[in-house]
């Protein structure tokens, strides 16, 4: 791990709610227990103390996280707190849920352990997200009532947005429309498909043009720094992007981490652990071992060879044609998991390198013409 913090990746149950075509999710019945957690949450701190780590990230997931109740996570904050405490550890929480579940009941825990905000998704258009037994439209319907219920209440609502051939039709100016002007969403974040785990006629399907897709970050981009950026608008991973080529503070998405090996693991209601929840709940090969049934969370993962994998990773791809990029330093390589859904291999880039360098000198280009006219 970098720094004096990780961050966690906890999925409190393998059970979902939903039925999305495109999931890649290999759903179980398990759901996280409390003396799990507890086990768990020794380890860590072990885990922590030996690597003079004070601060830990928990981002709660499935899954779906909702489908345990209000009253199992206050006493998993209670547990959490308690731990941190005794080590002398800091702790922060986020939960990413599909909002089905949600109702006035979550709102003292929201409030109490995840500071009152919580991420969701939705694309837009919506094709492949679905409630079971049906269509998409009654997924969304359901899913905008439920976050319009939760900003009433206070709640800060970010969003994960996946683009599909439907996003791209519609274009920039509509996509905008719907997510600021119709919902009142100020802060969300665009993710490029990524066809994991057991394939299926949708996942063959979600192949799209780069440069379409490359042209529609570039517009939604612009967009957002002519209507968004001066109101508080965030959109990731344009925020971020325009912080580092502005010589900023950046914190960038894991996708563009110099290597995730070092910054977070998974753990999956099982107790499996992993290198995020990709990896965890898509390819079981790909697991570092089971966390419940080790002694010590830092023997298991000096041990696994598949996070040797990782590791390696970042050398194989400067033997290619990274070492010559531009924005290798920003990039590296970018995604792991993307790269294997695609090529069945750790050691290839990003299938999605163009439309990332792309978006890159686009977003470079605009920061230079702001820091020329601020002076």
């Amino acid at each position: 791990m970098i720094g004096n913090s990780f961050s966690l990746v906890l999925l409190s149950t393998n059970q979902c709610n939903a039925a999305c075509d495109y999931c890649f999710e290999d759903k179980t019945a398990e759901r996280l227990s409390l003396e799990h957690l507890r086990r768990i949450l020794d380890k860590l701190m072990d885990y922590m103390d030996a690597n003079q780590i004070d601060a830990l990230s928990i981002h709660w997931q499935g899954g779906e996280a909702m489908l345990l109740p209000p009253q199992w996570y206050q006493q998993a904050f209670k547990l959490i707190r308690n731990a941190a405490e005794t080590r002398g550890k800091r702790v922060d929480h986020g939960l990413q849920t599909n909002m089905l579940a949600y109702s006035s009941k979550w709102n003292p825990v929201i409030a109490e352990m995840f500071g009152n905000s919580i991420s969701t998704s939705l694309d837009y258009p919506n094709l492949h997200r679905r409630v079971p037994g049906r269509d998409p439209e009654s997924y969304t319907a359901i899913w905008e009532r439920k976050v319009r219920m939760a900003r009433a209440a206070g709640i800060d609502v970010k969003v994960i947005s996946v683009v599909n051939q439907g996003t791209l039709e519609i274009g920039a100016e509509r996509f905008w429309d719907y997510f600021v002007d119709e919902l009142g969403v100020f802060d969300f974040q665009i993710n490029t498909p990524f066809p994991g785990g057991e394939t299926n006629e949708v996942k063959q399907g979600m192949t799209l043009d780069i440069e379409e897709l490359a042209r529609f970050h570039c517009e939604l981009a612009d967009i957002w720094l002519e209507r968004g950026h001066g109101d508080d608008v965030r959109i990731g991973p344009f925020d971020e992007l325009l912080n580092y080529f502005t010589h900023r503070d950046a914190f960038l998405p894991c996708i563009w981490g110099q290597n995730c090996a070092d910054e977070l693991v998974a753990i999956d209601a099982r107790g499996n652990v992993a290198q995020c929840d990709c990896w965890v709940t898509s390819y079981p090969d790909f697991r570092f071992g089971n966390i419940l049934e080790c002694d010590s969370l830092t023997e298991l993962l000096d041990k696994s060879e598949a996070r040797r994998h990782f590791y390696e990773r970042p050398i194989k791809l400067v033997q290619g044609d990274c070492i010559r990029c531009d924005y290798l330093a920003l990039c590296h390589g970018g995604c792991p998991v993307r790269a294997y859904s695609v090529n069945r291999t750790l050691f290839e880039k990003d299938p999605y390198c163009h439309l990332y360098k792309t978006l890159f000198r686009h977003l470079e280009n605009r920061a230079a013409q702001q820091l020329m006219g601020a002076r």
